[in-house]
Parts: C-alpha cells; sequence; structure tokens
C-alpha cells in the first residue's frame, strides 16, 4: 500500500514536503475540476518519476475582465479522491493571497509567441499564465513538467518561457483526451447543455476535414482555413472567433504547409467558449 497523498496549501508546508519526495519529480499544474485528461497527465507523470506533485489553483490574472472566474467550476473533494486514486503523491493548493499578495508586482511575459491566437483575443491572458508557472516552478523545482496539446499555444508558450528562463526542467506535452464523439475534454464542457454539447463537435468534424484534405495533399493554408470555417458555420449554435493553419513553434499563419503545422480554433458555442487544435505532421 502506497503512503496516502499528502495535501499541503501554504509555500511554507510545500517547501517542508518537498524534501521528502523521491526524484526525479513530475508536476502536473491544473485548475481543478478534473476530467480523463488531466489524469492521463498525472498517470504518464507517474510512469516516467519516481513522485508527481499536483497543483489545483484557479489563477485570477490568467481570466480578463469578462471571462468566467466566479463561475469556473470546483470540486475539491472529487479532485482529491481521483488524485489519490490516480496515484499523486502531493497536492498543492495555493490561495491568491499566497500567490498575489498585496503589493505584489512582478510579471513573467514571453513576447511574440503570445500575440497571436488566444493572445489576440484575449489579452493579458498569457502574461497571467506564465507568471503563475513560473511561480509553481519556482516553488515546486521539479524534473518534470506535463502539460495536454489542447492548450497547444500555452504549451508553446511555456516551453519557451522554460527554454528562455533556463529552467532545468522538462516539459512533456501529452495528447488531448477525447470524449468518445471527439470532443476534446475540458471543464468547461460543463456549461454546455444537451444540444450545445451535441453541436459542440463541430470543432473537431472541423479539424478532420482539413486534416483530410492536407493528407490528400492540399497545401494551400487558406484553404484549410477555409474548410474549418465552412464546417463551424454549417452548425447553427456554433459562432466562430479564430481558425488557424499556423508553424507548429513560431505560431505564425502559413501560406503553404511545408513543415510541422498546428490547425487550431476558438469557437464560441452558445455561451461557452471552446478551443480545439490538431497537428499537422
Amino acid at each position: 500500500m502506497s503512503d496516502p497523498m499528502m495535501i499541503v496549501t501554504s509555500i511554507e508546508e510545500l517547501r517542508s514536503a518537498r524534501p521528502l519526495l523521491d526524484g526525479p519529480v513530475g508536476f502536473v499544474p491544473t485548475m481543478g475540476f478534473l476530467h480523463a485528461g488531466h489524469l492521463a497527465l498525472v498517470r504518464r507523470a507517474r510512469e516516467e518519476c519516481a513522485s508527481v506533485v499536483v497543483s489545483i489553483f484557479v489563477n485570477p490574472t490568467q481570466f480578463g475582465p469578462n471571462e468566467d472566474l466566479d463561475k469556473y467550476p470546483r470540486d475539491l473533494e472529487r479532485d482529491i479522491r481521483l488524485l489519490d486514486e490516480a496515484g499523486a503523491n502531493l497536492l498543492w493548493t495555493p490561495t491568491p493571497e499566497e500567490m498575489y499578495p498585496p503589493g505584489y508586482q512582478t510579471w513573467v511575459e514571453v513576447e511574440g509567441l503570445t500575440r497571436p491566437l488566444e493572445g489576440a483575443v484575449r489579452p493579458g491572458h498569457f502574461r497571467g499564465v506564465t507568471t503563475v508557472v513560473t511561480k509553481l516552478f519556482n516553488a515546486v523545482q521539479p524534473q518534470k513538467a506535463y502539460f495536454g496539446q489542447k492548450d497547444a499555444q500555452q504549451a508553446a508558450v511555456i516551453r519557451r518561457m522554460t527554454r528562455d528562463l533556463n529552467f532545468p526542467i522538462e516539459i512533456v506535452v501529452c495528447p488531448t483526451v477525447r470524449e468518445p464523439d471527439g470532443l476534446a475534454m475540458s471543464s468547461r464542457n460543463t456549461y454546455l447543455n444537451p444540444q450545445e454539447r451535441q453541436a459542440a463537435v463541430v470543432l473537431y468534424r472541423a479539424l478532420k476535414t482539413a486534416q483530410s484534405a492536407y493528407e490528400a495533399g492540399e497545401r494551400d493554408a487558406a484553404v484549410l482555413r477555409r474548410l474549418m470555417s465552412e464546417v463551424i458555420e454549417s452548425e447553427p449554435l456554433a459562432r466562430l472567433q479564430y481558425v488557424s493553419c499556423a508553424d507548429y513553434d513560431s505560431l505564425e499563419e502559413l501560406e503553404q504547409v511545408s513543415s510541422k503545422a498546428l490547425l487550431s480554433m476558438a469557437v464560441f458555442i452558445g455561451k461557452t467558449r471552446l478551443i480545439d487544435n490538431l497537428v499537422l505532421e
């Protein structure tokens, strides 16, 4: 029987518990309300590392003024049970006051990579992400950190930040976990009513349509973007925010697909904003 999972709140408690963990330590940062995608990250960390640390923190600085911070779903008791079953060794649940004490004024910004896509429509979002992840990395001191491919731009930004700031941490990006009908798992899926939930599959269908065209030889990025837009626009409950066919590393929009590329999109289904992506190898 393995030891029960330790649960700490303050950075002080974390610093006392951290030396008790065998290395290498794998780290999975989350905002809680865990689903199969998060648990896949925990299991991957479990396979590759001697100890696994998970954080649950709904980070206020990555939400815009009209975004869903207050109604973001939370269920700590259920999360604790799921993490214990998945084999996490330590759970850290800091408070906003712990992470951003009064007078807080230090920010970490990655410049170019955060401008397009999510950065263009959610100003300040990535500044909040990179700052909080820097603080989490600094406190946890992991050897490996695990992120999901569903947040592809976030993963690219964190890879770049880790390199630029010389963190001795390997960033592991794990495949998107999907529902049987293809919808990417997300805590925000709980906002969808039954009709919207059915309509939400349109994101994956649009991505697969463009992927099929690419596999059939289409290399014109504008054509791939148009194909995705047409599929989204065929769904009455969907409102397209952006579609993209960009270079996998720089995230710059492509004219022709000649190397690894990222198809991605943001779509409102009713009032719920969903993102998804696929990689063209």
